[in-house]
């Protein structure tokens, strides 16, 4: 009984600072929740970020108006985008921009169902210490389990997108002009693996948003698991 006075008296102390996270997971559980029933909270909020968050990065600008995610000219790409609008094609540049953006929202709608499917068979090794960690926790461990898995079904949904939305005709144009400036040295880059990078990376910003809301906000936690599950690290 001293032990756990004592554990509740360090918890006031640094109440607020990240050592209480620690302190907290010292202390008798006596919640009712198993870790199956916080992992569980957990995925739900991972899917409330791709039904209340991503979604918003499948329609129209949904990534070209989101400074959170908008995808920008890649840094070796830089002397591309540079140049194009010294010799007069602002324009042209400004489209090339637009086109990643354009590929990367047709390409998350399409690919929505395999993040879907990704929470779904994540497994939480420690459920309780994700739901004690860090804002964005969740997410992060979401990262860390399926970003291969999801980098290698998303990649041809990139490509048929560039496609779609005629990004490849926009930079096939864009490098042509560029190529044919003079003294400048010839480029080829690899797109479509620069805005699957980036498109998954926009689609893990989106889910940490509502997480990081789930966390922080008690109204928007929309299921009694939610509830339960996020009323432990308040």
């Amino acid at each position: 009984m001293i032990k756990r006075f004592l554990i509740l008296a360090v918890a006031i102390q640094f109440a607020g600072c990240a050592e209480l996270q620690r302190v907290v997971s010292q202390l008798p559980s006596n919640t009712g929740l198993s870790q199956e029933q916080i992992g569980n909270g957990l995925r739900q909020a991972l899917d409330n970020g791709i039904k209340n968050q991503v979604a918003k990065l499948t329609s129209k600008d949904g990534f070209y108006k989101n400074e959170l995610v908008k995808i920008l000219v890649p840094q070796e790409l830089q002397a591309v985008d540079n140049a194009l609008r010294k010799i007069g094609l602002g324009n042209l540049a400004d489209e090339g921009i637009k086109a990643l953006n354009r590929a990367a929202e047709d390409a998350v709608k399409t690919a929505t169902p395999i993040f879907v499917n990704a929470v779904k068979e994540i497994s939480f090794n420690d459920a309780k210490n994700i739901l004690l960690g860090d804002e964005n926790a969740a997410t992060t461990y979401l990262k860390s389990k399926t970003n291969e898995s999801l980098y290698n079904s998303f990649t041809p949904v990139i490509r048929n997108s560039f496609s779609k939305v005629g990004a490849d005709k926009v930079w096939s144009v864009l490098i042509t002009k560029y190529n044919a400036i003079p003294f400048v040295k010839s480029i080829n880059p690899d797109l479509t693996k620069y805005v699957t990078d980036q498109a998954l990376q926009g689609v893990f910003t989106m889910i940490e948003v509502e997480e990081k809301g789930i966390r922080e906000k008690v109204g928007l936690r929309n299921t009694s698991l939610l509830k339960q599950v996020f009323a432990l690290q308040d």
